[in-house]
């Protein structure tokens, strides 16, 4: 008896689960794929659009802030390496180590060859994007990928914030971008 109880139980959905598992749509670079439900939906923070999507992913236990998923679409800023060189400006190494943890691989968005780039460090928080000097936020870790599109805009991705926290998502950042179409 109990085990047909238990087989009914597991059966019968709950509210909570079902809205949990519904996904956001993402438009980037012409294409669309979706998020995970709980990856929270922001306005783009960004005065010259070249924000076209935002999320904010609530930290891990442990970590003493949440990541964020960005996706950017630009006809200027250089190509794939000066994105990469910005990216990894942004980085110095862990307290201890000699340099910037770092793996470059090839990765495909849809039609279109990127990189991946996975950056581990002590992330270097800027006020504005160019600006000189920033605050050290050690334990940090950015899954960026970036790649061309037909005209020569660069599209770019990244997955940032505590280790931690990236390292918990990383599975359905990949598989939201291997989906776009």
């Amino acid at each position: 008896m109990r085990m047909v109880i238990a087989a009914a139980l597991l059966a019968v959905p709950t509210v909570g689960l079902w809205a949990e598992d519904k996904a956001t749509p993402v438009e980037w670079a012409g294409m669309k794929s979706a998020a995970p439900a709980v990856w929270k939906k922001e306005v783009p923070m960004d005065k010259l659009g070249l924000r076209v999507a935002q999320f904010k992913i609530t930290k891990e236990e442990g970590d003493k802030e949440d990541a964020e998923v960005v996706a950017f679409f630009t006809k200027g800023g250089g190509g794939i390496d000066a994105n990469l060189t910005r990216q990894l400006n942004n980085f110095q190494p862990a307290k201890g180590a000699e340099k910037v943890e770092t793996k470059k691989d090839k990765f495909k968005v849809g039609k279109f060859e990127g990189v991946y780039l996975d950056i581990k460090g002590t992330f270097i928080r800027k006020p504005f994007p160019m600006a000189k000097d920033g605050t050290p936020v050690p334990d940090y870790r950015q899954i960026y990928v970036v790649f061309e599109d037909d005209d020569g805009a660069v599209a770019s991705i990244w997955l940032r914030g505590p280790a931690k926290t990236v390292e918990k998502h990383k599975k359905d950042f990949d598989a939201m971008l291997k989906s776009f179409k």
